[in-house]
């Protein structure tokens, strides 16, 4: 029997022929997921080194984040009659730990998170003059720098996500700035917006880009997600 014959024979066999379930089936089966993909599934939403550090962070720029007010006053007087505007030009410096914290720990919330702690510290232990409602404020500049990354589904860190990050922390949280501040109706209304929206993207993107590739060649971060995943 020629190797022709018995091929037709083999492909005649119903016990060994494909049959179009067999394809279906086939063809339902997911494509293998990528080893990237396969280590973000396998490990729980937060770990504690996670935790720990994203606490510390938030404390650490919670810190920071009143040392910067003392900065704007200083600032408010050095400018003279357009120190009003001087709120607006640190106002990057407000939303970087959100960033640095989402490209180290890569998990949703985070920024969201380490903003809101990072302002209760400023509240509830450094006395900030703006009281709770800045938790209002942390909130909305956590969203918004966590959503450049939420729409890559936290899978990309390029400068220009980071310089996105800034841009629409700065954004969102000036509107409600400008409810109560009263500012809506001025004539400078849409020159602070350029201005905070600006310096979101220098302070509280691309600075924050520049923080995290520095510590990263530190080997600080070796244990997390951020040079974990890039391992993959």
């Amino acid at each position: 029997m020629s190797a022709h014959t018995a091929n037709q024979n083999n492909s005649s066999d119903p016990a060994t022929a494909p049959t179009s379930a067999d394809s279906v089936a086939a063809a339902s089966v997911p494509a293998p997921a990528s080893p990237a993909a396969s280590a973000r599934r396998a490990r729980p939403i937060f770990q504690m080194r996670d935790i720990v550090l994203m606490v510390t962070l938030a404390v650490v720029f919670g810190f920071l984040y009143w040392v910067l007010v003392q900065a704007w006053n200083v600032l408010t007087i050095a400018m003279g009659p357009a120190g009003d505007l001087s709120q607006h030009l640190l106002f990057g410096g407000w939303l970087i730990v959100a960033p640095i914290a989402l490209a180290i720990i890569r998990r949703p919330g985070v920024g969201i998170i380490a903003e809101m702690v990072a302002a209760a510290i400023e509240v509830f232990f450094l006395g900030s003059p703006i009281g709770p409602t800045l938790l209002i404020a942390a909130f909305l500049q956590g969203f918004g720098s966590e959503a450049a990354f939420a729409i890559t589904r936290y899978r990309r860190f390029t400068w220009g996500v980071y310089a996105v990050s800034g841009l629409l922390g700065a954004a969102i949280v000036f509107f409600y700035s400008a409810f109560r501040s009263g500012w809506f109706g001025q004539d400078i209304f849409w020159l602070r917006f350029a201005i905070q929206c600006g310096s979101g993207v220098i302070l509280g993107g691309l600075l924050a880009k520049v923080i995290v590739d520095a510590l990263v060649r530190t080997g600080v971060l070796n244990n997390y997600a951020i040079v974990r995943e890039a391992a993959v």
